[in-house]
């Protein structure tokens, strides 16, 4: 049985060392997510060699995410399945995207069934796009932009030590006026960002925020993904200000992702309005997810 462990933010280090060898674009594949949501999701975390074992879940199911690393993926996809067996749980695998789904089926051919988890596909922006807003299709987006630069005294800083504890009032405050209380998945991603805001310099993250007249109006917060991604933990912003939430994403696109080809803006986890706002951008591709069980 593997001995699995609860992430604690000592193993960044090690963690960022194995997910750099396969380079993987998927959200799932960050030290910052598989820390921050690991009480939601209830998952833990081991090495075997030169691969990061990951698993979430609770009863008779345990999810396996598809190990990043490097060496034998046979012998490391076996040793999770016997896992699986000890602790007499389901199998199942996550997080594949096309490549590994392919990889996994040259390994062991016929042996998976794969189902496509739509509301789990992260949206893949050209970094170039999201900054400069080019073309007619994104031609509301401009206008947008256009209004809230017309309001007066409105400026963009950097998260810093002295203005970061603003940010985690006005998350908790976004929170109420958005219904946490009435909405178990508000609730549940409010710990996560608290607890990205609680370990931001530890983690090594960076953001932005706006102020109109002083006031923090939105913030938002991301990092580097991969040698070729950044991508985008969090974006709250005042709905009711025209052209705040078009606001923060430029310009801290612009700021985050000079030298990066993609930002990674996360899923839409199955929410219809977030998928709306997040396909009004154009990506460029979806990063499409799949998981595998035994037939």
């Amino acid at each position: 049985m593997i001995d699995f462990k609860k992430i604690e933010i000592s193993d960044k280090g090690w963690i960022e060392e194995l997910l750099r060898y396969s380079d993987f674009r998927g959200a799932e594949y960050c030290f910052t997510n598989l820390f921050i949501w690991d009480e939601v999701y209830h998952s833990k975390i081991s090495r075997f060699k030169d691969y990061i074992l990951f698993t979430s879940g609770s009863g008779d199911t345990a999810r396996y995410l598809f190990p990043a690393g490097k060496g034998d993926l046979k012998e490391v996809i076996e040793l999770l399945e016997n896992d699986a067996k000890e602790r007499n749980v389901n199998f199942v695998l996550i997080g594949l995207s096309p490549e590994t789904k392919e990889r996994l089926e040259e390994v062991f051919p016929g042996k998976y069934n794969f189902r496509a988890e739509r509301n789990s596909f992260d949206y893949i922006y050209e970094s170039e796009k999201l900054v400069s807003l080019a073309g007619k299709k994104l031609q509301s987006k401009r206008n947008h932009l256009a209004r809230f630069k017309e309001l007066p005294g409105w400026q963009y800083e950097d998260i810093t030590e002295q203005n970061i504890q603003e940010c985690v009032t006005y998350s908790n405050e976004w929170c109420k006026l958005n219904g946490c209380g009435e909405n178990i998945s508000l609730m549940l991603e409010c710990c996560a960002v608290n607890k990205a805001l609680a370990n931001y310099f530890q983690l090594g993250l960076r953001g932005g925020l706006l102020r109109l007249d002083g006031k923090l109006v939105a913030y938002t917060v991301g990092e580097q993904l991969n040698s070729d991604t950044v991508i985008v933990h969090i974006e709250k912003a005042e709905a009711e200000i025209r052209g705040s939430y078009p606001m923060i994403n430029r310009e801290f696109a612009e700021r985050l992702s000079e030298g990066f080809t993609y930002v990674n803006r996360e899923d839409d986890a199955g929410d219809e309005g977030l998928r709306k706002a997040k396909n009004s951008y154009y990506p460029v591709f979806m990063q499409e997810k799949y998981s595998a069980v035994k037939k």
